[in-house]
Formats: structure tokens, sequence, C-alpha cells
């Protein structure tokens, strides 16, 4: 059972909680959701497909993350849901915030992380079904012709520069 924080939105908890799937979200009530673009040393993005037993993009190429649980900083459930879905294990200070977005019932940081191409993956069959790092113009194309979700226009403007930006980052 997964426990959410309400959030208002500006991003701050309201006091109450909510039982995931339990009941929805009224107008002006956010839960936080993180997502992670993992980088490697070739500004290329680690891709990962959800496992066809997920209730939501089942079977999708999507962005590694998740929800926040209840009490759990944005950072922390990044550094969690890298460690759950793919078994990166990586430091507070490698985790860099890209942009902070407001959806309809989400609050969604994206973060990004360096790492090496020849890291360690641990899929979570669960979530998973697969991985692979790709070039900025192949996810391009994943998203224009519909194999890979489409988060919006304004998300992927962000996401194409997250390379960019971390090219200087250390590991």
């Amino acid at each position: 059972m997964e426990i959410w924080d309400i959030l208002d939105k500006q991003g701050r908890r309201t006091g109450k909680t909510v039982i995931r799937g339990k009941r929805s979200l009224s107008k002006g009530e956010y839960h936080l959701v993180v997502h992670i673009w993992i980088v490697d040393e070739n500004g290329r993005f680690l891709l990962q497909k959800r496992s066809n037993n997920r209730s939501m993009m089942r079977g999708e190429w999507a962005a590694t993350g998740g929800a926040a649980m209840s009490g759990e900083g944005s950072r922390h459930a990044a550094i969690r849901e890298l460690r759950e879905e793919l078994g990166i294990h990586v430091s507070r200070n490698q985790m860099v915030l890209i942009k902070r977005m407001v959806r309809k019932y989400s609050i969604n940081d994206i973060w990004a992380v360096k790492v090496r191409s020849d890291v360690r993956l641990n899929l979570q069959k669960e979530e998973v079904a697969q991985a692979k790092w790709v070039e900025v113009p192949v996810l391009k194309e994943m998203v224009e012709s519909g194999n890979y979700h489409n988060y919006g226009k304004d998300y992927f403007e962000v996401i194409y520069n997250i390379p960019n930006r971390m090219k200087n980052r250390k590991f």
C-alpha cells in the first residue's frame, strides 16, 4: 500500500495523505512524482521499457521514476526509484534537479544523473522489461513515432538538453 502526501500547488505538504488508488485527488491537490534521466559519458540516455504487468503505461518506453512516499523528499524518492527499478546506486550529490513541472494532479520533479555506460543493471522485473542506451536523435524519433511515452512538448524541450547540461559533471 502506497501512501502519498497531498501537496499544494507550491509543493508544500498540506498535512493530508492519500492511499494510492483509494480516492482521486481534488482540484488544487497534488502528489509528488519523480522522473530520473540517466546519462552516460557519451551523452546517451538509458531508457527503460515498462513491464507488461504494470497497470499504467503497460509495455511502454517511459521515464524511470514514480511517486514519492509519504514523508519522502524528492531527491530521496529519485535515488530510491533508480535503485529499485534499475539497480543503480548513486549518492545525493550525483543527482541534479533539472526542473519542476506542475501537472493536473502531480508535481513532477525531473532529475538527472550521470553514470558510466558499463554500469551494472539489475532490472526490477515487476516494473521494468528492458533497458537500452540511446542518443538524443533516437529518443526524439521514438517520441515522434509514438514508441516512447509522450509527456508533452514542454517536457521534452527540457529533456533533450540534459546531456549538454551533464557533460562536465563527474561520476
